[in-house]
């Protein structure tokens, strides 16, 4: 089976269902911060996201023509740097000196595709994740069997 042996399966969901689950609370944040226009540094909410890598590992001690797939790692998060809207509203606390309030870059549509794609990648993670434990109670039962 591999670098996991037999529960490697249950590691590289396990890290899917992690990363997954991470940007879902992100997404969160930035939804509920999307008409934030003074943080605590006095600047309005940006847009965070979620960067991810996945983590190789080197098969078959040392020989590095053969990797496998070991999960995913969460890198951080960071910022959105595209640019955040500017809207004309003078009696707003936030207007500088020519009547405008920049708004965070957060778009609603946006996050709540992030949310839902996060939403069905965390399914397909759990799902792995049951189908493998039904093989394996398979497994255990037809070894009792004989």
């Amino acid at each position: 089976m591999g670098h996991g042996g037999l529960f490697g399966v249950t590691q590289i969901a396990s890290s899917g269902l992690a990363a997954e689950r991470m940007r879902m609370e992100v997404a969160a944040n930035n939804i509920a911060n999307a008409n934030s226009t003074r943080t605590a540094d006095g600047t309005p909410y940006r847009r965070q996201q979620v960067v991810f890598s996945a983590a190789m590992k080197q098969a078959m001690g040392g020989n590095t023509s053969h990797q496998g797939l070991t999960g995913v790692v969460i890198e951080g998060v960071e910022d959105d740097l595209s640019e955040m809207p500017r809207l004309h509203s003078p009696g707003h606390p936030d207007a500088d000196a020519e009547g405008y309030v920049t708004y965070p870059n957060v778009k609603l549509p946006h996050e709540m595709v992030d949310m839902m794609t996060a939403a069905r990648a965390y399914e397909a993670n759990l799902k792995s994740l049951q189908i493998f434990r039904s093989m394996t109670e398979q497994s255990l039962s037809l070894l009792k069997g004989s």
